[in-house]
């Protein structure tokens, strides 16, 4: 069955479901009376029904449930272990401050000054932590996250992967300009044969495909399944996995012409460097990078019922080794005594690319970013990049004022542009805080 046939015969299902119906929703509880702690989810021996989290009764990506599942996601969908090696911990010294909570800004498009502490709450924040020259000023933790907690990061996950690509473009593994088909063979009757590896890295690829996280008809409902990212409705007779699906995407334009977001790039991605290294691409990022980091914890990825890991969204991991994986990029890929990634690859991240082609896609929060490589790029006077995925999730790196924001969230809305006009003035309000040198002194 083609893409499209399967899309709309799969709709009427996915409506019955929780995976995103264009249906009148009553407004979500707020930040406070969604407490997962307070609400009880999974609590018991055996849990009472009405408590139970569970991937196959649909209920997984269902909100108040997310702000359990999101923290636990690892154990509700089959996953990886991404391990931290046998090497020491690299240490990220506390130097707490009191000034942060207080600090204030101005959303975007007007309303009230805000507090940095109130803007935790309302974007529904799980965990965030500020890094300052490589010390820890800020942590908050909310319901079930502690220090030591995975936390699915979404396409946050892309960035771990547009990073590995480039570090095999730099090893010459990879040839950017070659035709995705000429590496990967079964997509030759896909969109993607004629795009180059650069355009799927850039994501200017022309696909019959949308990304639109409210429709339920919308082709990234359907590619979740196929991942295994989201629970499959009863009758589901979709693809089985993330290759299965990446070949019946069709072409729509033609690449190279405008950025467009759309996951299924990343996932050719995956593709791609699980081929040419004849690992997984979990097992890349172990040997490449996770293992290299000095991190506290094992990380996990979600895995397809072909084993394959998603690189589109399936990472989870810890707060504070989300920050050492930012600081590790804000120090041009130098990090625990050795250089994890090339300069030159972190260099030519930060750089960005086309800000008239990202300028295409109407974003209209982020005037005058790029993306290149799977990463935001801000280009604004402190050359901030940013890994982002839905429901709050950010590495945020802002070099000028050395900091590296990271947060966890399960917002009720998917998608970063509902809350970016609290977000991004608070990152830049913070920045400046730093940068004044005010508020100094532990906790």
């Amino acid at each position: 069955m083609r893409f499209r046939a399967f899309c709309a015969a799969l709709a009427v299902a996915m409506t019955a479901g929780t995976v995103g119906a264009q249906t009148a929703q009553p407004a979500p509880p707020p930040p406070e009376a969604s407490d997962p702690v307070d609400l009880g989810w999974m609590v018991g021996s055996p849990p009472p029904p009405d408590k139970i989290i569970a991937y196959d009764n649909l209920n997984v990506r269902a909100f108040p449930q997310a702000r359990w599942a999101f923290a636990n996601y690892r154990e509700l969908a089959p996953s990886s272990r991404i391990g931290r090696g046998s090497g020491p911990v690299a240490k990220l010294p506390l130097a707490l401050r009191r000034d942060i909570d207080s600090v204030t800004f101005a959303p975007l498009g007007g309303g009230a000054p805000m507090r940095w502490d109130a803007a935790f709450d309302a974007v529904y924040g799980d965990a965030i932590l500020v890094l300052h020259r490589g010390k820890i000023v800020y942590e908050r933790y909310a319901g079930v996250m502690n220090a030591d907690q995975p936390h699915i990061a979404f396409s946050v996950t892309k960035s771990f992967v547009g990073t590995m690509a480039e570090m095999l473009i730099a090893e010459g593994k990879i040839d950017p300009a070659k035709r995705v088909d000429s590496y990967i063979v079964e997509l030759a009757g896909s969109a993607f044969a004629d795009a180059t590896v650069r355009q799927v890295l850039d994501m200017t690829t022309g696909l019959d495909y949308s990304e639109d996280y409210t429709d339920p008809r919308a082709h990234v409902a359907a590619y979740a399944m196929a991942a295994g990212l989201r629970p499959r409705p009863s009758g589901y007779v979709g693809p089985q996995s993330t290759t299965e699906f990446l070949v019946t995407v069709a072409k729509k334009g033609e690449h190279g012409s405008a950025f467009a977001y759309k996951t299924v790039n990343t996932e050719v991605l995956a593709w791609l460097i699980a081929r040419v290294t004849g690992k997984r691409v979990h097992d890349v990022l172990t040997d490449k990078i996770w293992s290299r980091l000095g991190a506290e914890n094992d990380a996990y990825m979600i895995i397809d019922r072909a084993g394959m890991g998603v690189g589109g969204a399936g990472l989870n991991a810890t707060l504070r080794d989300m920050a050492r994986f930012g600081e590790m990029m804000r120090l041009g890929g130098r990090f625990n005594g050795q250089q994890i990634v090339p300069a030159s690859v972190v260099n030519a991240i930060a750089d960005g690319a086309s800000r008239d082609d990202f300028a295409k896609a109407g974003y209209k929060m982020l005037p005058g970013w790029s993306y290149k490589s799977q990463w935001w790029v801000s280009h604004n006077a402190h050359g901030a990049f940013a890994a982002r995925g839905i429901h709050g999730q950010t590495i945020y790196i802002d070099p000028k004022a050395e900091m590296v924001i990271v947060r966890f969230a399960s917002n009720p809305v998917a998608a970063n542009s509902h809350f970016d006009p609290i977000s991004l003035p608070a990152y830049q309000a913070v920045a400046e805080q730093l940068m004044r040198g005010k508020g100094k002194g532990a906790k």
